[in-house]
């Protein structure tokens, strides 16, 4: 089924903005007009046996700690997931990953993991599975969207990479 379909079976509203594609924060910021919600960035993780799998959305200019995720998440080390298990669990190639990539999650394989400043933020911005376009999603959108996914998420303060 097409992100848009789902969306609009289960009432969910999203503002759609296309644009060239981007790949990186830094092309974003260049390329993507200037829209309302917060910017993100998402993360498509694993855990060390591969056995468990996390999308991870963060504001876009937080680095992220991932020793230290790890040991939040009870998942101990974590590491980049490929391209292969991102095709799998969210049907998104690099460069599209966004937490919309959860409604091809049908077996419910992905933890989602949400920084708290996002989750509290009154609307986010999210790729809607390609990366020429961006969607501005409010807060309750958001929430609805996740419940008819079947994905709860797990708020929380994601550490912050110390400086180099």
């Amino acid at each position: 089924m097409s992100l848009d379909r789902f969306l609009r079976e289960h009432g969910v509203v999203a503002s759609r903005h296309e644009h060239p594609a981007v790949m990186t924060v830094e092309e974003s910021e260049r390329l993507v007009p200037k829209l309302p919600g917060a910017k993100t960035k998402n993360l498509f993780l694993r855990d060390r046996k591969g056995l468990r799998h996390f999308l991870v959305t963060v504001p876009h200019d937080v680095p992220v700690d991932l020793e230290a995720l790890g040991g939040t998440l009870g998942a101990g080390r974590l590491g980049f997931a490929s391209a292969e298990r991102l095709q799998k669990h969210l049907g998104l190639t690099p460069g599209a990953v966004s937490l919309f990539g959860l409604v091809n999650d049908e077996a419910r394989a992905v933890e989602f993991v949400i920084d708290r400043s996002l989750w509290e933020a009154a609307a986010v911005q999210a790729h809607p599975l390609v990366n020429t376009a961006t969607m501005v999603v409010a807060h309750a959108d958001l929430e609805r969207f996740l419940a008819a996914t079947g994905h709860a998420p797990t708020v929380i303060d994601v550490p912050v990479a110390p400086k180099r």
